[in-house]
C-alpha cells in the first residue's frame, strides 16, 4: 500500500515569528497544487494523509475559507483523503465544524482500512501556551483498534509521540512542551504491546526527524510552505513523503528541497 503525507499547509497571509519571514503561507496552493501534479502523474498513492495545521488562526470566518481553499485544490487528487486536526486547525474551528469540512460524520480520532493497511488517527490537544496531550480515554481507544486488528497499522497524529532533540528549531528549541506529546511514553508503551504497528508519522515541528524507539520508528513530515531560508524573500521546502507499507517494513522518501529517504525492516 502507498501512502501519500503533506502537513503544515498553513493557507493563510505570509507566516512572520521573531520578525522574520518563517512560513511561505501566501504560495501554499500554488505549492499544494504542483504536489496534486506529482502525485497523479508519478507517485499514484492509493491514500493522502493531511497531517494537520492546514491554515493559520486568524479567525472563524477566515479560517472556513482558508481550509475549503486547500480542500478545493486536493479535490483534484486521484486519491481519496485522510484528515488529521492540528493546533491551528482547532483554535477558532470547533471540532464539529472541522469534522464538517472534512465530511466526516464522527470523532476526530478514527480509524480506516486502505488496501489491506489500517490507519489509525489521533487527535492530539493542545491546550495554547501550556501542553499537549493524547486524551486518555483515546488511549484507551487507541489499545482496542489495535488488539482488534489483524492488519498492519500505521498511527497518524499532529504532535510528534517519539523522541528529538529541538536544539535548533526555530518554533519550538525555546518551548519543547508545546512540541511533543506530554504522556508520549504512555502511547509508545500501546503501540509496544502491539507488533502489527508499523509505524507513527506526524507534522507540527517543521523539520523531517526520525526516532526508533524499541523497534518503532516515529517520523516527523517538513512543513510544505517553511521557509528554508533565514527571511524574505525565502525558499518553501514544498515537502511531502511517500511512504510504502512494505510486507516486512515501511520505506519513506520526502520530496522537495530538503530531500531524505529511510527504510526500516521488521524482523
Amino acid at each position: 500500500m502507498r501512502l501519500g503525507l503533506v502537513t503544515d499547509c498553513h493557507f493563510g497571509p505570509p507566516g512572520f515569528h521573531e520578525g522574520k519571514l518563517r512560513k511561505l503561507s501566501h504560495v501554499a496552493g500554488s505549492l499544494l497544487g504542483e504536489m496534486v501534479i506529482e502525485m497523479n502523474m508519478h507517485h499514484r498513492p492509493d491514500v493522502l494523509v493531511n497531517l494537520g495545521d492546514v491554515i493559520e488562526d486568524h479567525g472563524k470566518a477566515e479560517d472556513r475559507e482558508h481550509y475549503r481553499a486547500f480542500l478545493e485544490v486536493l479535490s483534484a487528487l486521484d486519491a481519496p483523503l485522510v484528515h488529521v486536526a492540528g493546533n491551528h486547525d482547532t483554535i477558532n474551528l470547533s471540532d464539529e465544524e472541522l469534522a464538517a469540512e472534512w465530511d466526516w460524520p464522527g470523532e476526530l480520532h478514527y480509524s480506516v482500512v486502505v488496501e489491506g493497511v489500517r490507519l489509525v488517527v489521533l487527535r492530539t490537544v493542545e491546550i495554547r501556551g501550556r501542553s499537549v496531550s493524547l486524551p486518555e480515554h483515546q488511549l484507551k481507544w487507541l489499545d482496542a483498534v489495535l488488539e482488534g486488528s489483524v492488519e498492519p497499522c500505521v498511527l497518524l497524529t499532529h504532535h510528534p509521540c517519539g523522541e528529538m532533540n529541538l536544539r535548533g528549531n526555530r518554533w519550538f528549541a525555546e518551548a519543547p512542551h508545546l512540541a511533543r506529546v506530554s504522556n508520549r511514553k504512555k502511547l509508545r508503551a500501546v503501540v509496544e504491546r502491539h507488533p502489527n504497528v508499523r509505524g507513527v508519522f506526524n507534522g507540527h515541528v517543521h523539520w523531517n526527524h526520525v526516532s526508533v524507539v524499541n523497534g518503532v520508528p516515529y517520523v516527523t513530515v517538513q512543513s510544505l510552505t517553511e521557509n528554508l531560508d533565514d527571511d524574505a524573500p525565502g525558499r518553501p521546502a514544498a515537502a511531502y513523503a511517500i511512504v510504502d507499507v512494505l510486507e516486512q517494513g515501511l520505506h519513506v522518501e520526502v520530496y522537495g528541497d530538503e530531500p531524505c529517504r529511510y527504510d526500516f525492516r521488521t524482523s
